[in-house]
């Protein structure tokens, strides 16, 4: 899979900047050419892991237009994502210690909020993953999806109010309510192919889902998509969308350009090395 992003932005003045836009180190075995962070205008670049273990990328961008970028190739099973029906629940005192963080509440992930309505609704669902399942099938029928009703400020109980929002309120209201149901649960951003998925697809874009401790091991799943997907590639994870910011300037600065890719490519393809896409002032395809 062929995978990448171009971010561009209009900044006043020169502006720190961190960026987490490398595929996470659980898929580095997968690598088949590097997904290294270029920008344009060139300026130094400082990487380090943070609380998580996201790779992240700090740099000074200089006032005008600035742009990020990645381009890389990753092998992936072609599988769907990985189904347990047996797995368990654990009780919160036989839950691992490096799990309970992900039991409390967070920025966006409003457990104080949402502990009541959580049993009322599943309190009778059976513990596990059909319980984890139950409240994706409730989030995902009961939330509309609507690019036009994003907003960076919404909470999980926010969205349960309003009943609208984008893949990462999908994935607030989840994993707040499995954590009100003492099930660990994290958030995840990173690419999402459309391989497989009917005709027309719409544009490519970063996706958002979260991740279940339930039987000693984390689980994938999706309450936007609700539905087995295959070429998810994980960029990070953290505690909700605060810990994972794709980007964070620290000043004024308007998003000029923003566009994702991410598509199978053949093994011959793979070995070229052409780039697709390229910034402004980038060499463009080989």
């Amino acid at each position: 899979m062929r995978i990448g992003c171009r971010i561009s932005y209009r900044l006043i003045q020169p502006t720190p900047i961190i960026a987490m836009l490398n595929v996470h180190y659980s898929r580095f075995s997968d690598l088949e050419r590097a997904d290294y962070l270029v920008t344009w205008p060139s300026v130094p670049l400082e990487s380090y892991r943070d609380a998580f273990g996201n790779w992240c990328t700090r740099m000074m961008a200089p006032a005008g237009v600035f742009t990020l970028s990645s381009d890389g190739i990753f092998r992936d099973s072609g599988l769907p994502d990985p189904i347990a029906p047996d797995a368990r629940q654990h009780t919160v005192q036989d839950l691992p210690s490096e799990t309970l963080v992900y039991v409390l509440g967070s920025r966006y992930c409003d457990t104080d909020l949402l502990s009541d309505e959580a049993w009322r609704l599943f309190k009778s669902t059976e513990p596990g993953w059909a319980r984890v399942q139950a409240i994706c099938d409730y989030v995902h029928n009961s939330v509309s999806f609507d690019y036009m009703q994003a907003s960076a400020t919404r909470t999980a109980s926010e969205t349960l109010t309003g009943r609208h929002g984008v893949c990462r309120d999908f994935a607030h209201l989840a994993i707040a309510f499995c954590r009100c149901m003492n099930i660990p649960a994290r958030y995840c951003t990173g690419y999402l192919s459309e391989l497989g998925q009917p005709e027309p697809h719409a544009p490519d874009d970063f996706a958002a889902w979260m991740e279940v401790f339930l039987g000693g091991r984390w689980w994938v799943f999706d309450p936007r998509n609700n539905t087995r997907r295959t070429g998810r590639i994980l960029v990070a994870r953290g505690r909700d969308a605060a810990d994972v910011p794709l980007t964070q300037i620290f000043g004024p600065g308007t998003l000029s350009d923003f566009d994702v890719w991410t598509h199978e490519v053949d093994g011959a393809a793979a070995n070229i090395g052409t780039r697709t896409q390229s910034a402004p002032g980038l060499p463009g395809p080989a």
